[in-house]
């Protein structure tokens, strides 16, 4: 658990309303636990679908509270955009993580997790845990 300071969540999506989308939806089915800080990162500055590393980073830097920050993302080139933003080491706030979880889902266990005062590693375990949600 941490110490009071609650982990941030990023939520990076070629579209903007689908990073909105997924953003309510993981916030509202979290219920009535605190509110974590969930900021989405979609498509490019001028609308457009993309993503965009300013708009990665200005998200991050939006919803880091102290306790680290979980990036998920939907598709290739917005992984590779959060490596790149990674890699450089100082675009993103310290204790920031892309987590390898499935968009949807991933979110939603992501935020529930946070809400409930876990650490990073936990709130990632959980959100990697979502790749095994069976539908048949």
């Amino acid at each position: 658990m941490s110490d009071g300071k609650l982990v941030g969540i990023v939520l990076v999506s070629h579209s903007a309303e689908v990073a909105r989308s997924v953003a309510d939806l993981a916030k509202g089915l979290a219920g009535g636990g605190t509110a974590v800080p969930v900021a989405a990162a979609g498509g490019t500055e001028d609308g457009g679908l993309g993503t965009s590393a300013e708009l990665i980073a200005a998200a991050a830097a939006s919803v880091d509270r102290g306790a680290g920050v979980a990036v998920l993302t939907d598709l290739g080139s917005a992984v590779l955009t959060v490596k790149a933003l990674l890699a450089e080491g100082d675009e993103l706030p310290a204790g920031t993580r892309l987590v390898d979880a499935p968009f949807v889902e991933g979110a939603v266990a992501a935020v529930v997790t946070a809400s409930a005062g876990a650490d990073l590693a936990a709130v990632e375990a959980a959100a990697a845990e979502a790749y095994a949600y069976r539908k048949v």
